[in-house]
């Protein structure tokens, strides 16, 4: 069989919020996507901020070894020697496209896109703002316009990034344009189920719904033309996004509400629709559309492909693949200092903080919201404990920390031998002490040496 066509969306900031996942949102053309494809209903990422997770996706390993330890606008690149999924997918025949955002690298050349459809990318010189032209109603037309003129070969890769569901500061903190958006009655939404439900936070929850809709339209918009164009049937389409909501407790944070993230994919000539429950990362992500491609993955990736279980058996792939019995995800740095580490097992979640830190970290988009108002004195000023054990499956909001509750010794202290034998594995920094900042040359100039002082 021919390789497929691949069409990677993907959005900001929008965890799993989503009607096929249960949430109370109105998002019919994702839920049809996911309806007619597979949808991936404990996918998680490796990092609950944008360019460490899109790094990982990326490049299947993890923000630390591809040295994505923090935002692309905040001087923090990929390694010179990664391989990107679009190069290789490049070097497998296909003719690669870009549309919308992408938030890893300064300097776009590198990412190695045959065609880029963006009139202003994020640049050395150009501001993280610059993400704002991204609307997926007009990116989704793009794609339409390219798709409907026949302006690619076959078989075509093409990265579409949406701006939505991102914060946009405003005159009084950071919202969702409400102005610029349809925005539901505050009332009338469903409060999250890991916030207290309090007038601020109902307030951004409706201003989400705003850009939601927004974001449905344009993966809508995608869908259709490839239909139009007579592509549907031949080619892979996954939606997903790279964290949580841009809500306290979420976005920044290592609990499921940060890490966990929609994943849905449609090959109709491949797989048959239903629902996948194992334990996926964004590593694997990368590996399984290489694998899609007919090429191989780099070595030293973490990913591992699951192609296999979508696949027909009779194509001989049975017995090929392995669900993972745990996955990992971490943060270094943000607009803040914020080393954590973690493992997530199918029952337990182990967290290990490496800093004096925040009880619960709120990045600045957030800590100057209308929701990070209702709760960042709570939140903010208390003191994080270094380790953080809970039980997913009577605790799912991960409210009760059992790190010092001796009936969970045992499992504190296995779940500890194996974060930290993934860190020695992965080389992780953190082992080392803290990781400087990006600037520090500029934080920490060096000192020239004191000229010699002659005798008395």
């Amino acid at each position: 069989m021919a390789p497929p066509n691949i069409v990677l969306m993907h959005c900001h900031d929008l965890g799993r919020y989503l009607g096929c996942y249960g949430a109370a949102v109105d998002t019919p053309r994702i839920d049809g996507l996911a309806d007619e494809g597979v949808r991936f209903d404990r996918h998680f990422v490796t990092a609950p901020q944008c360019s460490p997770s899109r790094s990982s996706l990326m490049t299947g390993r993890h923000p630390h070894q591809n040295g994505m330890l923090g935002l692309a606008h905040g001087d923090w690149e990929i390694g010179p020697d990664e391989r990107l999924l679009p190069q290789l997918l490049g070097d497998a025949g296909y003719e690669t496209h870009r549309f919308g955002l992408q938030h890893i690298t300064e300097y776009p050349d590198r990412l190695g896109y045959d065609r880029e459809h963006v009139e202003e990318p994020l640049r050395v010189n150009t501001p993280p703002s610059v993400h704002e032209t991204a609307r997926a109603r007009e990116v989704g037309e793009e794609v339409a316009s390219v798709l409907s003129a026949g302006e690619h070969d076959a078989p075509f890769f093409a990265s579409v990034g949406f701006f939505e569901l991102h914060r946009v500061e405003e005159e009084d903190g950071f919202g969702f344009e409400a102005d610029r958006y349809e925005t539901p009655d505050p009332e009338r939404v469903e409060p999250l189920p890991f916030l207290p439900d309090r007038p601020g936070i109902r307030s951004d929850i409706a201003e989400v719904q705003g850009m939601l809709e927004a974001l449905d339209d344009g993966v809508g918009t995608v869908l259709d033309a490839l239909e139009e164009a007579g592509l549907a049937e031949d080619t892979l389409v996954v939606f997903t996004t790279e964290h949580g909501l841009a809500f306290p407790r979420a976005k920044g944070c290592c609990y499921d509400a940060g890490i966990g993230a929609a994943l849905a994919m449609r090959y109709p000539d491949e797989f048959e629709p239903g629902v996948v429950d194992d334990l996926v990362s964004n590593v694997d992500v990368f590996s399984t559309l290489l694998e899609f491609a007919g090429t191989e993955s780099p070595e030293n990736v973490a990913g591992r492909s699951f192609r296999s279980r979508l696949v027909d058996e009779s194509d001989g792939s049975e017995g090929q693949y392995e669900p993972r019995e745990r996955l990992f995800a971490g943060m270094t740095w943000h607009d803040r200092y914020n080393p954590v580490r973690a493992v997530r097992t199918d029952r337990y979640k182990y967290v290990r903080n490496f800093w004096h830190l925040p009880g619960v970290y709120l990045t600045r988009d957030i800590y100057e919201s209308a929701a990070g108002s209702e709760v960042r004195e709570e939140y903010y000023c208390e003191q994080r404990p270094y380790v953080e054990l809970y039980d997913l499956e009577t605790d799912p909001h991960e409210r009760e920390n059992l790190a010092e509750d001796p009936d969970h010794e045992d499992v504190r202290s296995r779940l500890r031998d194996e974060l930290i034998g993934w860190m020695l594995e992965t080389d992780d920094p953190l082992l080392e002490g803290p990781v400087r900042p990006s600037d520090w040359d500029a934080i920490h100039p060096q000192i020239e040496s004191e000229p010699e002082q002659d005798g008395p």
